[in-house]
């Protein structure tokens, strides 16, 4: 597998199957969409909008893709981005999750760079 290749375009098919299902299952008021800067390599899933008087605005998930690995920065779901990108065939040490401190990454079944 190419990574430079192949790693953009499974995150972005991942994202977008999951935006994909909020808005069919939309909360009036909330728009949830991507953001993708494909120069950078970052993959944003965001709601934003207005519930009940309140302003929601929310980073569901957000991974870079650096130095041929993926750093999952942010995830709020429920199985995890990690568990999807395994499922796809990427190893795990190609997976950072950089929500965790540096020290603490040594405890996860996943890449430990720093």
């Amino acid at each position: 597998m190419d990574k430079l290749i192949e790693y953009p375009k499974l995150i972005k098919r991942i994202l977008t199957e999951y935006v994909e299902l909020c808005n069919r299952h939309s909360n009036r008021g909330i728009e949830t969409f991507l953001l993708v800067d494909e120069s950078k390599a970052h993959y944003i899933w965001m709601n934003l909008g207005w519930q009940n008087g309140d302003r929601v605005t929310g980073m569901t998930v957000y991974v870079r893709i650096r130095d041929g690995k993926f750093w999952v920065e942010e995830d709020w779901t429920e199985d995890g981005i990690a568990t999807d990108l395994v499922r796809a065939g990427v190893p795990k040490e190609d997976i950072v999750l950089a929500f965790h401190e540096p020290k603490m990454r040594q405890y996860t079944d996943f890449a430990v760079a720093s």
